[in-house]
């Protein structure tokens, strides 16, 4: 999942904004300071949505020129787990007995800090009905 932002030099910093997530906002003294800023800025306004249990927005399509952060595939893979839950109405505890595990395994796989496998949210959303396709381009 890739996320387009905006840098724009705010004076002495480059404000550093995630079109898609209003709530991910970070600078730098330099550009390259701010784009580094910048991940943990998403990662970090991402807790609030699974927090909060809110569908995550997916990001826009990155326009030619356009810089942007990418996502790390297990977080990009937790996004796409907690929105499916979201629109099929499923708590944790309901995935938890489809997959005959417990709720604590669940909600360790929709946490952002929380490091899981792969091969775990693909089975999270395969208990969903869905599959998950990984593709090199």
């Amino acid at each position: 999942m890739r996320y387009p932002i905006t840098i724009q030099p705010d004076g002495r910093f480059f404000l550093v904004t995630f079109p898609d997530i209003p709530e991910a906002i970070t600078q730098g003294e330099t550009e390259e300071e701010a784009l580094l800023a910048a991940k943990d800025a998403l990662e970090s306004a991402l807790d609030f949505y699974f927090e909060d249990n809110r569908a995550v927005p997916v990001p826009s399509k990155v326009k030619r020129g356009q810089r942007y952060v990418d996502l790390p595939t297990s977080v990009g893979a937790k996004v796409l787990l907690l929105n499916e839950m979201i629109t099929q109405k499923v708590r944790p505890a309901e995935l938890a007995r489809r997959l005959s595990v417990t709720p604590q395994e669940v909600t360790r796989l929709i946490d952002v800090n929380h490091t899981s496998k792969i091969d775990g949210i693909a089975n999270a959303l395969s208990a969903l009905g869905k599959t998950m396709e990984i593709r090199v381009v």
